[in-house]
């Protein structure tokens, strides 16, 4: 049995990667104003500092009608609090739950399942993306659409539904724009604030905790040398979490390396969601000294792989919580978790909601929209054959895994 320090049990596993492209999506920045006699000067979306959190909303100034313009340039008019709410993708249902606004969810993609009560609604999914007649026939007031369903938004628009569509978010301050604006649209501005400062709360936390401590070099691989490199939310989570990414330098995105980059970036820590760490068996990182080591850290699909608050709020806990173990007990497994991890006994936690497996496909919807198919960041077009490692076809590839990995958010 593997020796592991990391943390967090993984209750969840998803499987089965899906992916979407983000196409317009990523850049874009959401402006929103709010007319009518409740709106009063409106604080600029995306105001979040890195460690202060997000602009304080109140409720008072959270009126309708609202209009937003979204990643598409498509301004979005909201007369009045939507009451029918479908997500088509699992981060944005995250952050309404974080919101409490559950009630008012009609729609959820199967990905989404693993939120309490998700079940009970309609599963807007078809085998690929989402179900266009799915989505109707909920009758949503407000249709959501995380960056990873660009492809989907035209089509619905075109059915006379509202669709309002996010633009990747590749940091945590993304994360925190995204929630904000998501609590205008919903009427639950308060409730934003709230979570964006628990969010930069964990996220101080996660840094004050590995602030006396050497960084060590990490990698999380997607499977067929994919990896989470530079401008994704993955590398964000790894940096907050105190690991150096070996794979910023080598690349944005999501690439496909080669096993000779692989081998010689050298990571001490792996990132998987599987907990048997069976990646670790195979090569090129069974030769690295994270392989050699048996030094990985289990984390929740349902989590690392969705940009949303509660995604970072519990990787970044966990893996800081890891990286403390790893340099302060030689990579030794422990009880438990501490700052509200659940403990794994020592076990790798196992999840990544939006997310890649490192070692196979998982099913979640990250931001990404680079060759690693997550929801919360990139561009696939990131991930070309230029990047260092790439073999003949990874072009073709990395065309496929990012749509792959995209349908995680």
């Amino acid at each position: 049995m593997r020796n592991s320090f990391a943390i967090a049990m993984a209750v969840l596993v998803t499987t089965a990667l899906i992916g979407g492209v983000a196409g317009t999506a990523a850049g874009a920045q959401p402006t929103i104003s709010i007319d009518g006699p409740t709106a009063g000067a409106q604080p600029a979306v995306g105001a979040a500092g890195a460690t202060g959190g997000g602009p304080a909303q109140t409720d008072g100034a959270c009126g309708f009608p609202v209009s937003a313009t979204d990643a598409t340039g498509t301004t979005v008019t909201l007369e009045e609090r939507p009451e029918r709410i479908t997500t088509i993708n699992p981060s944005a249902a995250q952050t309404l739950w974080e919101l409490g606004a559950q009630d008012r969810v009609v729609g959820v993609s199967r990905f989404a399942t693993y939120l309490d009560g998700a079940e009970e609604r309609a599963n807007v999914s078809a085998s690929f993306g989402a179900s266009v007649e799915r989505v109707v026939a909920t009758e949503p007031d407000l249709v959501l659409a995380p960056n990873s369903s660009a492809a989907d938004v035209e089509p619905l628009r075109e059915q006379g539904l509202t669709v309002y569509h996010f633009p990747a978010a590749t940091s945590i301050d993304d994360i925190a724009e995204k929630t904000e604006t998501i609590g205008r649209l919903v009427g639950a501005c308060d409730a934003a604030a709230e979570t964006n400062e628990e969010m930069y709360d964990a996220v101080e936390a996660a840094e004050e905790r590995t602030s006396g401590v050497d960084r060590p070099a990490a990698l999380y691989p997607l499977g067929g040398g994919y990896v989470a490199a530079n401008n994704t939310f993955i590398d964000a989570i790894m940096t907050v979490g105190g690991t150096e990414n070996v794979a910023a330098d080598v690349g944005s995105g999501y690439p496909q390396l080669s096993d000779e980059v692989i081998l010689e970036a050298n990571p001490e820590l792996i990132l998987v969601t599987d907990p048997e760490a069976a990646i670790l068996d195979t090569e090129p990182y069974a030769s690295t000294t994270a392989g050699t080591e048996d030094s990985y850290v289990v984390m929740n699909v349902n989590y690392l792989n969705q940009p949303a608050p509660r995604s970072v709020i519990e990787s970044t806990t966990t893996l800081s919580n890891a990286v403390v173990e790893l340099r302060s007990e030689g990579g030794e497994s422990t009880d438990g978790a501490d700052d509200g991890d659940s403990s794994g006994n020592g076990t790798a936690t196992d999840g990544a909601d939006d997310g890649s497996s490192t070692d196979g496909a998982d099913g979640n919807e990250t931001d990404l929209t680079a060759a690693d198919g997550n929801e919360s960041d990139g561009s696939a077009g990131e991930t070309g054959a230029e990047s260092p490692g790439f073999g003949v076809v990874a072009a073709a590839l990395a065309l496929l895994a990012t749509g792959l990995l995209a349908r995680r958010e």
